[in-house]
């Protein structure tokens, strides 16, 4: 069996981080307190609630979870925040649900991935958190993630990604993370992120540990475990009949939100799940490549923890519907527009929840509803990752290069990218159309970072490989309060 995280114990530095959560006052939340925050301590539920959802304090770190009240300040914990998009946007008659990503702190939910990457190595002590840098590699928000939860943990931290992501993303960075190095590219240039990776391993040794999100299992042990029980959380709640859970529609990006589909499928057998690309960027439909705009899902390339074998169809997204529909959801006009479309008023407040890649995992979710037929019983479960305000600088650029947008447009894109959105671009996986986009995998991992070529056919073939993952949360829930409890603060 491949040891999928390392939990091996080094005592040495595992004394040393336990000394500097000491000094610094820091309690570490589990797996099982991130489902279920009501099992925060009642101390730092009083101190949270005259704390900012993004202030840079330890106690923060409770705050990764899927049920912060969706205030910036102050607040408790409260039910699973996610909205139900209006059929006057879908022009689906199935229900489209989606989780919502805003209030996390960072105003992502890249930060429980993250968390669940530095944790399991400060307990463990395979990360020296007073001497070495984390490195956070990463296409967008996860680095964004990981700088954030690197200051609360009082370590240092080197966020990478490319230079044209939005200017709000690097604004930000400068003054939490230790080092910002831009690679060159968009989104879609991941390898020039990982050949950074190799420089710095190269250049800094031992005074570095990278937490390489596209192939750190605990990415996708997050999401399998926080992220899927959020969903089943509101489909129980909704009482939805097992029947009618249709799908489940994400992009790929590094391969851990989809791990949300894996924990729905063994819910829900029946369940088709969706992973989404750019159609600029066709790598799991065509095999190809190109740069594209929709910030954030990273490609060119097939994630190591991604479980290809549990993907049932793959839909491409043309990238300017993304950015047309985020004009319409955030200009002055698009919203009058829909407002006179009958959307509520809070309807229309609940369209600034969506970020770039969020209209991606929509449009897929409508594809997916559309294909299939579903009905108006049927539902289908995708994720705002994040939210309008990681992108307000494109607003400018695009009314730059395309002009004013007005209500006339507002009716063109609501029209075409939303209530005509076709099911061109879509394919239903087979057995062998999964094993294709599988051995995409040797490319990157085997010949280019140093994967074995037993452990990518394990993925395949081994039906043990992936079952092995869900049952660390709690191996390492135990880990986390054995340390919380040398730490002594509780």
């Amino acid at each position: 069996m491949f040891n999928l995280i390392n939990l091996e114990v080094n005592k040495e530095v595992r004394a040393k981080n336990i000394e500097l959560c000491r000094q610094k006052g820091i309690v570490l939340p589990t797996f099982s307190q991130m489902v279920d925050p009501s099992k925060t301590p009642k101390k730092i539920k009083d101190d949270l609630s005259t704390m900012g959802l993004w202030d840079v304090h330890s106690e923060n770190l409770f705050r990764i979870n899927w049920k912060n009240d969706s205030v910036e300040k102050g607040g408790a914990f409260g039910e699973v925040n996610y909205i139900e998009v209006p059929r006057a946007i879908t022009g689906t008659k199935a229900r489209i649900l989606a989780l919502v990503g805003k209030w996390f702190p960072t105003g992502g939910h890249k930060v429980g991935a993250t968390y669940a990457c530095l944790a399991p190595a400060l307990v463990s002590g395979n990360f020296d958190a007073v001497t070495q840098q984390a490195v956070w590699p990463s296409t967008g928000n996860y680095c964004r993630g990981g700088a954030y939860n690197s200051a609360l943990l009082g370590c240092q931290s080197i966020a990478i990604l490319p230079e044209e992501m939005s200017q709000e993303r690097f604004n930000w960075l400068k003054a939490i993370a230790g080092e910002v190095i831009a690679t060159p590219g968009c989104e879609s240039n991941v390898k020039e992120i990982f050949d950074k990776c190799h420089e710095l391993d190269a250049e800094r040794g031992t005074n570095i540990v990278i937490f390489n999100q596209f192939d750190k299992f605990e990415n996708y042990l997050w999401h399998y475990t926080v992220t899927g029980a959020a969903m089943i959380e509101v489909l129980n709640k909704l009482n939805i009949k097992a029947e009618n859970v249709k799908g489940y529609a994400s992009s790929t990006g590094s391969g851990g939100t989809l791990a949300a589909g894996d924990k729905l499928k063994d819910t829900y057998p029946g369940i088709k799940v969706v992973a989404g690309e750019a159609l600029q960027c066709p790598t799991l439909s065509r095999n190809g490549f190109g740069g594209h705009r929709i910030e954030g899902i990273g490609d060119k390339h097939v994630p190591w923890i991604h479980n290809v074998k549990n993907t049932d169809m793959v839909i491409a997204i043309d990238d300017q519907d993304c950015m047309d529909i985020y004009r319409l959801f955030n200009e002055e006009a698009g919203l009058e527009y829909l407002k006179a479309q009958g959307l509520t008023d809070q309807q229309i407040s609940d369209l600034s929840l969506y970020g770039i890649s969020g209209i991606g995992n929509l449009l897929m979710a409508i594809k997916m509803a559309k294909y299939y037929e579903l009905e108006e019983d049927d539902v289908v479960f995708t994720i705002l990752t994040d939210s309008s305000a990681m992108y307000t600088s494109r607003l400018a650029e695009l009314t730059e290069q395309q002009g004013e947008f007005t209500s006339v447009d507002a009716a063109k894109v609501h029209a075409a990218a939303l209530l005509h959105q076709g099911i061109d671009n879509v394919e239903e996986l087979t057995y062998y159309t999964r094993l294709r986009i599988h051995n995409l995998k040797y490319y990157t991992w085997v010949e280019q970072q140093g994967k074995t070529y037993e452990e990518i056919n394990a993925q395949w073939y081994d039906r043990s490989y992936w079952k092995q993952l869900p049952g660390l949360a709690d191996k390492i829930d135990v880990m986390i309060e054995e340390f919380n409890k040398e730490v002594g603060l509780i």
